[in-house]
């Protein structure tokens, strides 16, 4: 059997006032995301459905899982064939659709991610980083994600052209 990996987290919701759910408007949206040992993460509803626009929403979180799970991927495959990363930045968008009935979905998340490598370096065998190389790893490390594995829509790359400069701090 291969290996499993539990993943355990702890949900307050913080939004009772003194009404609870006594009405639609009568509640706060607003919660707490915790686990052992981590930062508290300060959670609230999308403000388009009454929410905290200063907290993050669970769209957010997911399109930020996504981006995560595919840089970290990069950089691990990126390593392993000798791309010397020198810095990483991502700006992805989310798209969800919300229906009549108020049933909403994403319909795609689009990863845009800038990838920097330090200037002079070559892959091992000589040859130059290139655009070509880094789709390449960016494809595989889409294929490794493992959020973008589980979620049932579209998950697309844009990555933008190499640059070549120095480690960031």
């Amino acid at each position: 059997m291969p290996p499993m990996h539990t993943y355990t987290v702890d949900l307050r919701w913080t939004g009772a006032g003194d009404a609870g759910t006594a009405t639609y408007t009568s509640y706060g949206r607003d919660h707490e995301l915790s686990a052992p040992g981590k930062h508290v993460l300060a959670g609230s509803s999308d403000p388009a459905f009454r929410g905290d626009p200063a907290r993050w929403s669970p769209e957010e979180l997911l399109v930020g899982a996504l981006a995560q799970c595919h840089m970290l991927w990069f950089l691990h495959l990126a390593a392993q064939r000798g791309v010397v990363v020198a810095g990483y930045v991502d700006h992805p968008t989310g798209v969800m659709r919300v229906e009549a009935a108020g049933h909403g979905q994403f319909t795609e998340v689009v990863l845009r991610p800038q990838v920097r490598v330090l200037a002079g370096t070559t892959l091992p065998d000589g040859t130059p980083v290139s655009d070509p190389v880094l789709a390449e790893v960016h494809r595989a490390a889409h294929e490794h994600c493992f959020v973008a594995r589980s979620v049932n829509f579209p998950v697309r790359r844009e990555p933008a052209p190499l640059t070549r400069g120095a480690a960031d701090a």
